[in-house]
């Protein structure tokens, strides 16, 4: 180790103040092309929802809870056709060698399955992430929901995406059998599998699965915003590392307390955030700009643009 600093990639965040299907329209015409979405959508809950904001410290510590963001909707086929119109405006700005992660839940995955299958093609679905955490149980006749999806959908699928091989530790089995190095497979002369052969050079671990087991964001962390459905920053760094490189662009139409953002700053990405809230773009824009990150906000209705440090 040389003790040397290395600086932060110069990167570009631009976020935007706004309905997204608006946006998604202009960003279009501008012709952007993103090489990853992530979109975390409402989740049809069918509530406000609120962020709790501390003011004061010690004794005179207050909690406030501010409205965040409304998930409310007149009927289940009014939030389908909402996140559908998201959906289509994602998907013509993917780059060809881009890829659509949808993150949902057990209840509306599978509608929203069938929909992206149709939007995308059936042959563009890649993988359905689960994403398995701990929480606090509920009182429920019922096993405990402890997971959410990620839908993940190429723009090309005749045509290599970008991914880049992430892996787990290897299974302290594997460890006591065959040690730390990498293993050869070998075939016998019927082609069946047999035992395989040790090499030298040290495994890497095995290759990442579609089940990732990360926790949620403890109520001490220091990456706690306070902010409603806020993802921890593990799972959004996976999502990242695997499927964009540095200097590509990562679009989040929802980017609520900016958690895709910070991250694909931080991993040398270009960013683009929409939201309609002011309270997520409160948010947000504190969390990059305590992270020495410059941003540019871009309202819908103004042709100007303001960079804030």
């Amino acid at each position: 180790m040389s003790g040397v600093a290395h600086a932060r990639p110069a990167v570009s965040v631009r976020l935007w103040e706004g309905d997204n299907v608006a946006v998604l329209d202009g960003l279009a015409k501008e012709g952007v092309k993103v090489e990853l979405a992530y979109l975390d959508p409402p989740f049809y809950t069918q509530r406000l929802h609120l962020r709790t904001v501390r003011r004061g410290r010690g004794a005179t510590l207050e909690r406030e809870q501010v409205a965040a963001f409304d998930d409310r909707w007149p009927s289940f086929e009014s939030y389908l056709d909402a996140t559908e119109a998201r959906i289509v405006r994602v998907r013509e700005l993917l780059a060809d060698v881009g890829s659509m992660v949808l993150h949902v839940d057990s209840t509306t995955s599978h509608y929203l399955k069938v929909m992206c299958d149709r939007i995308f093609g059936r042959d563009a679905f890649a993988s359905e992430i689960i994403w398995r955490y701990r929480r606090w149980p509920a009182k429920t006749l019922n096993f405990q929901r402890v997971h959410d999806v990620l839908l993940r959908y190429v723009k090309a699928p005749k045509m290599a995406p970008r991914f880049n091989q992430l892996y787990e530790p290897l299974a302290p089995s594997t460890i006591a059998t065959w040690g730390r190095t990498k293993q050869l497979a070998a075939f016998g002369a019927d082609g069946r599998r047999v035992r395989s052969t040790r090499t030298e050079a040290a495994s890497p671990g095995v290759p990442m699965g579609d089940v990732w087991e990360i926790g949620v964001i403890a109520p001490i962390a220091r990456e706690r915003t306070g902010y409603p459905t806020q993802k921890p920053e593990a799972l959004l760094r996976r999502v990242v590392e695997s499927l964009s490189n540095p200097g590509d662009t990562v679009l989040d139409p929802y980017c609520g307390s900016g958690t895709t953002l910070a991250v694909a700053a931080a991993l040398g990405r270009n960013a683009i955030g929409i939201d309609a809230s002011a309270e997520a773009l409160t948010v947000t824009r504190a969390r990059l700009s305590g992270a020495g990150q410059s941003v540019i906000l871009s309202k819908l209705d103004a042709t100007r643009m303001a960079a804030d440090a």
